[in-house]
């Protein structure tokens, strides 16, 4: 159950950061409170993966657990030093296919589906 309600944690955070940059890279890299509110969001999304149970990492190997928990020491310690770039490329390229991902793992674990 643990792990259920942290899936959805991220597919919130992922959400959530989709809406922020609907207006695209732009208005993202323009604007410091879309900044914040992102990083806000993945970091919360990675805080979820680093609670994540063994077992259901193992289960599901084809998630990039790892480079997920090794971006979020990036968002918190670099925080500073971030490429707007980098960050954006996460965004347009990697949350998708984790969204799907995260989708997918919730719907095996529950009966009805989520």
């Amino acid at each position: 159950m643990r792990d259920v309600l942290l899936l959805l944690s991220i597919r919130e955070s992922i959400e959530s950061i989709e809406e922020y940059v609907s207006e695209g890279r732009s208005a993202f890299e323009g604007d410091k409170k879309t900044r914040d509110a992102v990083l806000r969001n993945l970091h919360t999304l990675s805080e979820s993966v680093l609670r994540i149970s063994p077992e259901l990492k193992a289960r599901y190997p084809e998630v990039a657990w790892r480079d997920i928990a090794a971006f979020r020491n990036v968002v918190v310690h670099d925080y500073l030093a971030l490429d707007l770039a980098v960050i954006w490329d996460v965004v347009a390229a990697d949350l998708p296919v984790l969204r799907s991902q995260v989708t997918g793992i919730l719907q095996d674990l529950s009966p009805g589906g989520a």
